[in-house]
C-alpha cells in the first residue's frame, strides 16, 4: 500500500513541519512493544509548560544537528515565536534543557548546543 517509508526519516519530517508552523513539540512514549506519538494541537508559548518547552528545545536541537546546523538562543527563539528582546525567556529553556542533560554546549564557551548524544 506504500503507506510505510520505512527509511526512518519520518520523525525528522514531523519535527521539521511542527517547527514551520510553531506547534508544540510532541512526546512519544512507549507503550509495550510500541511507540506512540502525541501530536498537539496550536498553543501560544505562554500555554505550554516547562516539559514542553524542553522538550520543543530537544527536538529543536536535533533537528538541527541531523541537518549538518546547531542550535542557538536566536535559532530557538524563532522555532518558538518569542520575540528577540525576550531572549532571557530561550536561555532559560536552554538552561533547563542542559539540567535534564538533553543537551550541550557545540564547545567550551560557545554559545551553540547540540543533543547530548552528539
Amino acid at each position: 500500500m506504500n503507506i510505510c517509508e520505512e527509511r526512518g526519516s519520518g520523525i525528522d519530517k514531523v519535527i521539521s513541519h511542527i517547527e514551520v508552523f510553531q506547534l508544540p513539540a510532541p512526546d512519544f512514549r512507549v507503550a509495550g512493544d510500541s511507540t506512540v506519538a502525541v501530536l498537539f494541537g496550536p498553543r501560544k508559548f505562554s500555554q505550554m509548560d516547562r516539559e514542553e518547552r524542553v522538550r520543543a528545545c530537544y527536538q529543536h536541537a536535533c533537528l538541527l544537528h541531523v541537518s549538518g546546523k546547531r542550535m542557538s538562543n536566536a535559532t530557538l527563539r524563532k522555532r518558538m515565536g518569542i520575540k528577540d528582546s525576550n531572549y532571557p525567556m530561550a536561555s532559560r529553556i536552554i538552561r533547563d534543557a542542559i539540567d535534564a542533560k538533553l543537551i550541550r554546549s557545540y564547545s567550551e564557551g560557545d554559545s551553540s548546543y547540540v543533543p547530548f548524544w552528539a
